[in-house]
Order: structure tokens, then C-alpha cells, then sequence
């Protein structure tokens, strides 16, 4: 999943107020396309699927014009897989006993943040009457303000983290 818990949400936090250190961690970040050998290979593989309805027009004009058309479309490819990869969003949640803090990074622009206390936070997993399936959000006490949290992973993660962030909570004001 495109999320990961420090320290994982079913173990003891060790971290403190005190010190600074969040007794919980979470990092969320949408998929990325193709890394190191997958990358290589699409690549690849794209170059000899281009090559392949070219090969007859070797000698004639019509080859380095459709030549010239697969490297277009194959730049195209790698220009995208490389732009997947160094997009910025991501979110990051960092849980003390006496606050909760979520960041988002969006993919232009500066970041966002929003606080609240956790005894007061109430997670909520909208399942219907909505464009977004199993849509979580986060709201504070007095707060106005709700905020949604991993917009960009399945409906499957969102419900699978929507359980494990309540635990955290739940944990947490115990």
C-alpha cells in the first residue's frame, strides 16, 4: 500500500512530547509509475513494438518518417515516467498525544497544514453521497474546517486506513 506507519499502528509508540518525536507517523504518496528495471524495460519494449510495423519501409522515405513518429511517442513515454516520478504530492501525518498534524504537499505550490487535538479528532469514512468512494476526512473539535486524507489511494486503502488510523486514535485516548 502507498502508505506506511512509523512505528507500525499495532505496535507501542516510542516516541514523546517531550522530546519532540511523534509516537506516530504516517506517510501517504500516490503510486508511481515505473521505477529502475520496469522503467528500462517499458522502454524497451515500447522501441522494439515501434520498430516492429517499420521494419518492411527499411530503404524508402516512408521509414525515416515513421521512424521519426516512434521517437516522438517514445520520447512522449519517457518524458511521462519521469515526471510520474518526481512529482512532490504526498501526505504526512504525525500523531502526539497532545496534537495531530497533517501536511499535504500538493504537486505546485506551497504546502498545507492543519492541526487539531486528538482527543477531539473525529475520523469519518463517507461510503455514499459522494464523487470519491470511501472518502475520509478529519475534523477537530470547534473546528470548521474538515479535511479529506489520501484522496489519491484506492477505495480498498482508504478503508483499510480508515480502521487503522481510528485504532491509532482510539489507542491514543485510552
Amino acid at each position: 500500500m502507498p502508505y506506511l506507519w512509523t512505528p507500525p499502528h499495532d505496535t507501542v509508540p516510542t516516541g514523546s512530547p517531550e522530546t519532540g518525536t511523534p509516537l506516530w507517523r504516517l506517510e501517504l504518496w500516490p503510486y508511481r509509475s515505473l521505477k529502475g528495471k520496469g522503467f528500462s524495460a517499458a522502454i524497451w519494449i515500447m522501441f522494439g513494438g515501434g520498430l516492429i510495423p517499420i521494419v518492411p519501409f527499411i530503404g524508402t522515405m516512408a521509414f525515416w518518417v515513421l521512424l521519426g513518429f516512434m521517437l516522438i511517442a517514445l520520447t512522449a513515454l519517457w518524458t511521462a515516467l519521469r515526471r510520474s516520478d518526481r512529482d512532490r504530492l504526498h501526505e504526512e501525518m504525525l500523531i502526539w498525544t497532545d496534537r495531530v498534524t497533517l501536511t499535504h504537499w500538493p504537486e505546485k505550490g506551497a504546502p498545507l497544514t492543519w492541526e487539531a487535538n486528538p482527543y477531539w479528532v473525529r475520523v469519518s469514512l463517507n461510503t455514499e453521497d459522494g464523487k470519491v468512494e470511501n472518502y475520509i476526512t478529519l475534523k477537530g473539535a470547534g473546528d470548521h474546517r474538515e479535511v479529506e486524507l489520501g484522496a489519491f489511494l484506492s477505495p480498498e486503502e482508504r478503508k483499510v486506513l480508515h480502521g487503522n488510523l481510528t485504532r491509532v486514535l482510539a489507542q491514543l485516548n485510552r
